[in-house]
């Protein structure tokens, strides 16, 4: 099993001193100690207007750590692909697919915060049939060797031919999922499949449930189930001290962070959006103890470990980890950073031998 770096920008907290600015470059400071620690990937969120995170352009991020990297892949977590056109998305990461030499995993989700999307003019209630449509747009403009016409619902040109074209063929496409619908899309277009597990334990019952789905449905539409993906948050605590300010800091990030994303109101939240009504209703209820192996790394090396070691025999190919949520210090992140790598990696380390075998 292969280990990411993970953040969303969070960033949205009552009396936070720490610019925006400073978080981005703190950022980008901690994707490149990604490839030095000898992480796999580094995945960066998408977020506008400080509504939950800061960093609105992870393919410029991405560009400035692939510049400075070798090896590391190099995604977003995720392109909110609604917000805009499939021509431009398809255009930029072909590019950084071209600049990085192939290492990029492109990942594309609806996003969840109805304020991201109306200063743009699209359609949250709407933005599942707009995503559908601009995936197998951007698929299509990367795969096509000679100029393609699309009309379709959302989107219409004729004769486009992007330039340049990606290296991989195809660039490795996930969809980050929180519902059945997410997931039977990902099978349908032979994408792979990223969950967080605590919406995955809420929705679910857990991660295996997740795989068991996405892989039934693979065999539904005639497809080999493609790389399952999950992302933890992550802190590491040696001491009831330690772990009771990771539990305040987590629940922290839920409480001032996501649930005013979420669509959880039963009045306006569109139907394909439903679910999200019982998940704000959890976190807004959510006590420390509540903060179980389903939604959050918390302890020591050998605890992760024995959480991971379950992920992994369910199948799933590659963990992100969400080291700077809730205001985590930059120096704290570094530090939990080689930790990880120093001391949990090691435990999967033959695993990822035999993959790359």
């Amino acid at each position: 099993m292969d280990f990411g770096y993970f953040t969303l920008s969070d960033n949205h907290y009552d009396n936070n001193t720490r610019s925006s600015n400073q978080f981005v470059a703190d950022i980008a400071a901690e994707a490149l100690l990604a490839e030095k620690l000898g992480m796999h990937s580094a995945w960066i969120g998408e977020h506008h207007f400080n509504s939950l995170g800061v960093l609105s352009c992870p393919d410029l991020v991405l560009s400035y750590v692939a510049a400075q990297t070798k090896r590391i892949r190099l995604a977003p977590a995720v392109t909110v692909t609604p917000l805009h056109h499939p021509i431009r998305v398809a255009e930029q990461w072909a590019t950084l697919d071209l600049l990085s030499n192939g290492r990029v995993d492109f990942a594309c989700g609806r996003g969840y915060d109805r304020r991201e999307y109306a200063p743009f003019h699209v359609s949250f209630d709407d933005n599942q049939s707009i995503f559908e449509e601009g995936l197998e747009v951007i698929r299509r403009l990367w795969a096509a060797d000679d100029r393609i016409s699309h009309h379709g619902k959302h989107y219409s040109f004729d004769n486009v031919r992007i330039t340049p074209k990606p290296v991989q063929q195809p660039i490795p496409t996930y969809v980050g999922s929180f519902s059945k619908p997410s997931i039977e899309l990902a099978a349908r277009l032979d994408c792979g499949l990223i969950v967080a597990p605590f919406a995955a334990a809420m929705s679910y019952g857990g991660l295996q449930q997740v795989a068991d789905l996405y892989n039934g449905t693979c065999a539904k539409y005639g497809r080999n189930p493609r790389r399952l993906m999950c992302s933890y948050f992550i802190h590491f605590a040696d001491d009831k001290a330690q772990e009771d300010a990771a539990r305040a800091r987590q629940i922290r990030y839920y409480k001032e962070c996501v649930i005013q994303a979420l669509p959880g109101d039963p009045k306006t939240a569109p139907p394909s959006y439903r679910y999200f009504v019982d998940m704000v209703d959890r976190l807004t209820k959510v006590k420390p103890e509540d903060l179980t192996e389903n939604s959050v790394l918390l302890g020591s090396s050998a605890r992760i470990i024995d959480t991971l070691k379950k992920v992994e025999a369910a199948g799933y190919s590659e963990v992100i980890l969400y080291f700077n949520v809730g205001l985590k210090a930059h120096n704290q992140v570094k530090d939990e950073m080689a930790r990880f790598m120093a001391e949990v990696a090691p435990a999967f380390a033959d695993g990822r031998k035999v993959a790359a075998a």
